[in-house]
């Protein structure tokens, strides 16, 4: 085997190493997020190092399924949530 072709191997495994390893770190906040835009609603659990990356995960997630396109999703982040629950645990 060529010497790029370890290199390339090795630069993958460790890619995928990292990503099964941050999959498993627990995440200190969890919430559940509910919207509504434009008359449908959805609610939309996530977890994050601070609550305000957990309710701005939640809040996107939530709005891609209730947008189309990147304005309306734009718009669908700026509204205020109809409902935010900390949860305990992960």
């Amino acid at each position: 085997m060529k010497k790029t072709a370890w290199i390339a191997a090795a630069f993958a495994a460790l890619v995928l190493g990292y990503v099964v390893i941050s999959s498993f770190r627990t995440q200190p906040f969890r919430c559940r997020v509910c919207i509504t835009f434009k008359g449908n609603r959805d609610c939309r659990t996530a977890s994050g190092e601070t609550r305000e990356q957990a309710v701005r995960t939640a809040v996107m997630t939530a709005c891609a399924q209730l947008s189309g396109g990147v304005t309306e999703s734009n718009q669908c982040e700026n509204t205020p949530p109809d409902s935010l629950e900390w949860l305990r645990g992960n």
